[in-house]
């Protein structure tokens, strides 16, 4: 009796002593729950998630909603809603939002206008509807709101003319008897100019971290020369790049990870 009395007693000792440990529950997500307390990566505290998102979502009855959601890293939100098409007039709400228990999403509080419910994904929100539940079917994609990031800069690739030298996989050789074609990013502008060995384009670019480029607004010159298959191709590859490889002495537009289209070298004044 007694050695029975004793092991109850070790066993309710061990069971209370600080550092022992408790069995944890594996949660969704790879977390694991200790009471209430969730730990390991969620959104919440992995993700750089304050900051402006922005975007135009679905409307039932007008062209969409322009909505920006500004979450500050107090727990405190701004969101702009502008109905296109019907009222120009932006709707201001502000207060606090809270994190679910997992740490994926929010919730802004206090708000006469839903939805109110977001999940919080790398350099995005996703609109959840009115039970908290991701919106499903062929318009899905279109509610998430992008995050505003500052512009990255590039100093090798920015502020110099870059002269085509290859395009499509072939060398670009005018023989003097066309000017050469260039490109060059204005730093101060966000801007691209060049000219095609014809006509001058210019647009709007915008880098992206991990290399990526974006060409947009585009437009040139409606000048015909004898040879524009050069500048026409030209032209095509800016529409179609996404990525790009610079060095001091070699500039590359690319499409994904096949072959480069375009190949450039520093422009050098004659």
């Amino acid at each position: 009796m007694k050695k029975l009395l004793m092991i109850s007693l070790a066993a309710i000792i061990s069971f209370q002593m600080p550092g022992c440990k408790t069995k944890e529950k594996t949660t969704t997500g790879g977390q694991q729950a200790a009471g209430n307390i969730i730990i390991g990566d969620n959104s919440r505290n992995s993700l750089d998630w304050h900051g402006t998102y922005t975007g135009v979502l679905p409307c039932a009855d007008c062209e969409g909603l322009l909505t920006t959601i500004t979450l500050g890293s107090d727990l405190t939100f701004k969101r702009s809603t502008i109905y296109k098409g019907k009222d120009e007039k932006a709707f201001e709400e502000s207060g606090r939002f809270t994190w679910d228990k997992s740490g994926g999403s929010i919730k802004l509080e206090g708000i006469s206008n839903a939805p109110d419910r977001y999940l919080v994904g790398e350099n995005k929100l996703v609109q959840l509807d009115l039970e908290g539940k991701v919106i499903r079917g062929e318009l899905a994609d279109m509610y998430v709101l992008q995050k505003v990031l500052p512009p990255v800069k590039d100093p090798v690739l920015e502020g110099k003319k870059w002269k085509l030298v290859e395009i499509n996989g072939k060398p670009v050789d005018f023989k003097g008897k066309m000017p050469d074609a260039f490109i060059y990013f204005d730093e101060a502008e966000q801007r691209i100019n060049g000219f095609g060995s014809c006509n001058t384009f210019f647009g709007s670019y915008e880098l992206r971290e991990g290399n990526r480029v974006t060409f947009s607004k585009m437009g040139s010159t409606m000048m015909s020369c004898l040879n524009m298959e050069t500048e026409r191709a030209l032209l095509k590859v800016l529409e179609t790049v996404d990525n790009y490889n610079v060095s001091e002495t070699s500039l590359q537009l690319n499409k994904a990870r096949m072959a480069p289209l375009a190949r450039f070298e520093p422009f050098t004044e004659k």
